[in-house]
């Protein structure tokens, strides 16, 4: 906390921030977590009343099933890289209200229209379509709604980062209990998905009700305040410069053209630290820790359990853990190697899940057969990813001047959507070599 600076009255401002990043990521959570009702509307109903020949016949619809897993995590991973690229270079032409703001109206708007559909009827390949556009939309503009966070959060003090990242764990926390809740229940599957999306468009309201509010509290203004008079004594110090010692009008263009490249030398090696965070972690998750199959059910009700018992639940709960930790302790330092090389070890996971009893599998040998070895390497592999990750996006704005904080945070968010990128790619080829 800077000195003259005012409270945080009620931890306000950190209760929005969390409350965000929680907008931030459920909507791409619930979308994960309803998938079996997507891929049952993929199914043909003519086809599946019929009881023979159908492996001929079913195969436009089987093949649109098959895939949808895959075509959904490249169409997100894809939008939300984009996007965050996009974000981290036109940030300072848009306001930060309008990102924000018509970030979570579009959201919101999709998921409207979602709640809608789930009472319409479609044939399988327009319902294909229509829902790879709306994933496309919802990760678009939650990947410009993460870079405005995580740089409005670059002009607070470092810990205020940690809300977004914990909100952020929160999301798929309730969306695996939100799973679980509708097995549990027995209910109609439309059903679940009609309050899947409806518990969805409440949540992200309820942010947008939120950042209307964080303008009136008197902390968040001390530093919105502070970084505006930086960024007019910048503006002025370059342009005496430019008139004592350029004549040329493109010199301060220029300027502001290098100032994104030498922001990023100053945290390079934490925004690579961080998009290798999320490389190992989604190269795992869900593409091969869901594939995993218990050898204790036997056929129970631990059987039916078992992945969002074990896969979801507990990666989003110790993953929220990890990044939620970062409040009361933040070691290693920023500047020590201890956490790049942390990072690191975590490629011990790879093969850790690989040799679980995933199935199908055609290369490698079962050595892990207990259920107890998937669920420990499980909350050390989400806790370690939580806890990493987050230091990392809370260490990276404060490794700049204040007035490039809210640069380095859009910077950070782009190496996190990197990662989740090539993380997406490389668990096709993981999944390959079991």
């Amino acid at each position: 906390m800077d000195i003259g600076s005012p409270r945080d009255k009620c931890s306000g401002v950190w209760l929005i921030f969390f409350m965000l990043g929680l907008g931030t990521l459920l909507p791409w959570n619930f979308f994960m977590t309803a998938t079996v009702y997507f891929t049952s509307r993929l199914k043909d109903s003519s086809l599946v009343d019929s009881t023979a020949n159908q492996t001929a016949a079913d195969e436009p619809q089987g093949f649109l099933e098959a895939k949808f897993n895959n075509v959904m995590t490249m169409c997100a991973m894809l939008s939300l890289l984009i996007f965050t690229c996009l974000n981290s270079f036109l940030h300072s032409l848009i306001s930060q209200r309008l990102r924000v703001m018509g970030s979570l109206f579009i959201i919101m708007s999709v998921f409207i229209v979602t709640v809608v559909l789930v009472k319409v009827p479609l044939e399988p390949l327009p319902f294909f379509i229509v829902t790879m556009v709306k994933i496309v939309i919802i990760n678009s503009f939650g990947a410009v709604l993460q870079g405005s966070l995580f740089g409005m959060a670059g002009l607070l003090p470092a810990s205020y980062t940690t809300p977004i990242m914990s909100g952020q764990g929160l999301a798929g926390t309730f969306a695996a209990i939100s799973m679980i809740c509708a097995i549990t229940s027995g209910s109609e599957l439309q059903d679940a998905a009609f309050g899947y999306f409806i518990t969805a468009c409440f949540v992200i309201f309820l942010s947008i009700l939120s950042y209307i509010m964080l303008p009136k509290l008197e902390f968040f203004q001390f530093y919105q305040d502070r970084n505006r008079k930086q960024k007019t004594d910048e503006h002025n110090s370059v342009n005496l410069m430019n008139k004592e010692v350029h004549a040329e009008s493109g010199d301060q263009n220029k300027h502001q053209d290098v100032s994104m490249i030498k922001i990023f030398k100053k945290i390079w090696l934490l925004a690579l630290s961080a998009c290798f965070t999320f490389t190992v972690t989604i190269g795992m998750f869900p593409a091969i820790t869901a594939d995993t199959k218990s050898t204790l059910a036997e056929g129970g009700s631990w059987d039916q359990y078992f992945i969002p018992v074990s896969c979801f639940l507990l990666f989003n709960l110790c993953d929220w853990t990890g990044r939620s930790l970062t409040a009361f302790c933040m070691w290693p330092q920023k500047d020590s190697m201890l956490l790049p090389a942390s990072i690191v070890c975590r490629l011990v996971f790879v093969p850790l899940f690989m040799l679980c009893n995933v199935h199908p599998r055609f290369n490698l040998p079962v050595f892990f057969h207990h259920d107890a070895w998937f669920i420990v390497f499980m909350v050390l592999f989400a806790f370690s990813n939580g806890y990493l990750a987050s230091l990392c996006m809370c260490y990276g704005p404060k490794n700049v001047l204040p007035h490039e904080a809210e640069t380095a945070g859009s910077i950070m968010a782009f190496f996190l959507s990197l990662g989740l990128a090539l993380g997406a790619t490389s668990s096709f080829i993981f999944r390959a070599l079991i």
